[in-house]
């Protein structure tokens, strides 16, 4: 049974989402502010979270900056709120999609069936290793030549992708469409300064990302490299 964190101000659809996903088999926990969705996702394990972005006291990009300190659960955000900026600020803080009011349940739950798929596979790899760097995708750490270092959200995912798919040429779009989300309006150069901010974190290690001109980035790690 997967366990979902519905964070909603609107009391008719806070229930009408609770009555739903319970009749799809889900264990849910609702909110009806993003202080007290904060305190669930601080004492309660979730799969997976959907969160309104207005919402009194602590608002939904903030209450998903605090999950993503801890956990890489997907988190799909509703909102009335369509203007490009505000869908944008929702990818940059790792949200894993962004649905508009108004919406089909229908559609909410196919798009949360498969982002579940999706992160139910991640999980059954929750180590990912390479010469000198280490990584734990439940705890989201990384460890590069036995220290630990922190990376921002957007830089972590990119380098999981990146480990996930070692020898793999993957395309900017296919890194925009896995990192950023399918429905993020972003050019091909958040890729490249992406992998810049990447590249700093992992210093000696930096190498691992080789870059394929006019395609995109693999991580490799070649002959020599082992030991650095």
């Amino acid at each position: 049974m997967y366990r979902i964190l519905i964070a909603e101000d609107d009391d008719n659809l806070r229930h009408a989402l609770e009555d739903y996903f319970c009749n799809k088999g889900f264990k849910v926990h609702d909110a009806d502010n993003g202080d007290k969705a904060i305190m669930l996702a601080d004492t309660e394990e979730f799969d997976i979270a959907i969160l309104d972005v207005m919402m009194p006291g602590t608002d939904g990009f903030k209450v998903c900056e605090h999950i993503r300190k801890t956990s890489d659960i997907p988190i799909i955000f509703l909102t009335a709120r369509t203007a490009e900026e505000d869908q944008l600020h929702g990818f940059e803080v790792s949200a894993d999609d962004y649905v508009t009011k108004p919406f089909s349940l229908s559609v909410l739950y196919a798009r949360t069936e498969a982002l579940l798929h999706r992160y139910v596979g991640r999980k059954q790899d929750s180590k990912l290793s390479a010469p000198g760097i280490d990584i734990d995708t439940d705890a989201r750490s990384v460890r590069i030549d036995g220290v630990t270092t922190e990376m921002p959200p957007r830089v972590y995912d990119l380098l999981v992708y990146l480990m996930q798919n070692q020898g793999r040429i993957l395309t900017r779009e296919q890194i925009l469409d896995h990192v950023w989300g399918r429905e993020a309006f972003i050019y091909d150069r958040a890729v490249d300064g992406t992998i810049k901010k990447l590249r700093h974190c992992l210093g000696a290690r930096s190498g691992y990302i080789h870059t394929i001109i006019k395609v995109g980035y693999r991580f490799e790690v070649r002959d020599g490299e082992k030991d650095v």
